[in-house]
């Protein structure tokens, strides 16, 4: 007897420590894997000085790519979201890369052989339908890549876990940064930067696509460091449809909200450099705009941290940070041009702080907490679905409110433009009134249970998942 419970608890071990090493895994591809999505939508953006010199784009061609792509990666969403929950998702995502990197790689070969000065009218109506299929392929990155990790990871430190992976942007547009300022300075031609781009898409996705697992189910493993029942595949609920996805408590409230965070950010992204250019020469403007970036990075490992420990209260600490990004948003539209640029930097860093970190979390943990929600079960299979609603509804909502920026800004000047956000801030905020209250009032209904000294995978420590089994 003794022997025979010596081997279950050291075959349990043994199994906590396969799904460790599978969830470092899972961790690093999808990371990779959606920095590659970042990597190539910045390619062309780094080098669209030399498209409009060299490969005659004018800058109102670039412009309408860019809506195409946006409006097409909003529907995107909501269809590869749902077709991630109802298909393997380590493939959908791995299609979606190799898609990615095929697209981005026939615009370079436009960009080579000057397409757009030979076939004016063609190349109109082939780069806007081929970056409009672009944009399809690049949103199986947010909705799915979220599943699979939601699939790997459980409630509890969800949201430090999903804070550092949600680093991957930034990640992706400064290795997109730099390799941009090694081609252009090198005797390469601008398109290599391109090529890079599409090269390193199709090779990641043929690495997710083969290697990785979409479930710990997939390699005989669960959640809990065990081995998994042999009918748990055939137990496992059919993925829901968007309208029960949208029935489930929080879903379309988190959506809307999302949008007026979103477009916050949109706003701050695209139109801080012309702002502060009213006010310095544009190399400062851009360098000063750029800590705003960096200002994001941490913001979603500090949210994710800080409503882990409240217990998964994630509607209350954004909101916090929402709230408390406020007064910045007073300062900009008052005294913005009379700022110091040492005070700048320090606004800009707690400015991406405030809105990056929630805008990472609802889009990541908030979205796993959501659709593993005890009301349809904990169906894993509604991830996709659910994220890429949140992700779907955010992007139409900010792509619309952009539109009114520069109308905005030239009849009533920037104060309006800084005002507007404040708006968008309060109209998020209270949308969420009713789960925070809820949050605030009584247990949150994906909270984590209490630890148990089982074998399970409750951090993302290998080795001290390890020590929990002495």
């Amino acid at each position: 007897m003794k022997s025979n419970t010596y081997g279950a608890i050291n075959g349990s071990e043994a199994n906590s420590a396969k799904l460790a090493r599978y969830q470092y895994w899972v961790f690093f591809v999808t990371f990779v894997a959606y920095a590659n999505s970042h990597f190539s939508r910045k390619s062309y953006t780094q080098v669209k000085t030399q498209l409009e010199s060299d490969a005659g784009m004018t800058a109102s061609f670039l412009g309408g790519l860019d809506t195409m792509f946006m409006f097409s990666y909003a529907m995107g969403s909501f269809l590869m979201g749902n077709l991630g929950d109802r298909m393997r998702p380590a493939g959908v995502t791995g299609v979606g890369l190799w898609g990615s990197g095929v697209c981005v790689l026939l615009f370079a070969q436009g960009a080579i052989t000057e397409f757009p000065v030979t076939s004016p009218t063609l190349a109109l109506v082939a780069y806007q339908a081929l970056w409009l299929v672009h944009g399809v392929f690049q949103s199986t990155g947010g909705p799915v890549n979220t599943a699979i990790m939601g699939a790997w990871f459980p409630a509890e430190n969800r949201g430090l876990i999903f804070g550092l992976w949600t680093c991957h942007q930034y990640i992706g547009n400064i290795v997109s940064a730099f390799v941009a300022a090694a081609i252009l300075s090198s005797p390469l031609d601008y398109w290599w930067n391109i090529v890079v781009a599409g090269v390193a898409n199709v090779v990641w996705g043929t690495v997710l696509f083969f290697c990785t697992p979409s479930r710990p189910e997939e390699v005989g493993l669960a959640l809990d460091g065990s081995s998994p029942s042999p009918v748990a595949d055939e137990a496992q609920p059919e993925p829901i449809s968007f309208g029960q996805a949208l029935k489930i408590p929080g879903v379309s409230t988190y959506a809307i909200a999302f949008g007026f965070f979103k477009l916050v950010n949109y706003v701050i992204f695209f139109w801080l450099p012309f702002f502060l250019a009213t006010a310095f020469n544009p190399e400062t403007a851009n360098m000063i705009s750029s800590l705003y970036d960096v200002g994001m990075m941490p913001g979603g490992i500090i949210v994710g941290f800080v409503s882990d420990k409240f217990g998964g209260r994630r509607a209350t600490v954004c909101s916090a940070c929402f709230i408390l990004l406020c007064p910045l948003l007073y300062v900009f539209a008052n005294y913005g041009a009379e700022v110091k640029p040492w005070v700048l930097l320090i606004m800009l860093l707690f400015m991406g702080t405030f809105v990056g970190g929630p805008n990472n979390i609802i889009t990541s943990a908030v979205a796993a907490d959501l659709a593993l929600n005890p009301a349809i079960g904990g169906n894993s299979r509604s991830l996709g679905t659910v994220t890429g609603i949140i992700n779907g509804s955010g992007s139409i909502i900010a792509a619309l409110g952009l539109l009114c920026i520069a109308p905005l800004e030239s009849i009533y000047g920037w104060s309006a433009v800084w005002g507007m956000l404040g708006v968008s801030v309060v109209l998020g905020c209270a949308l969420l009134g009713g789960k925070i209250w809820s949050e605030l009032t009584g247990p949150v209904d994906y909270q984590a249970p209490a630890k148990k000294k089982i074998k399970s995978v409750d951090s993302f420590n290998a080795f001290a998942m390890l020590d929990d089994g002495k």
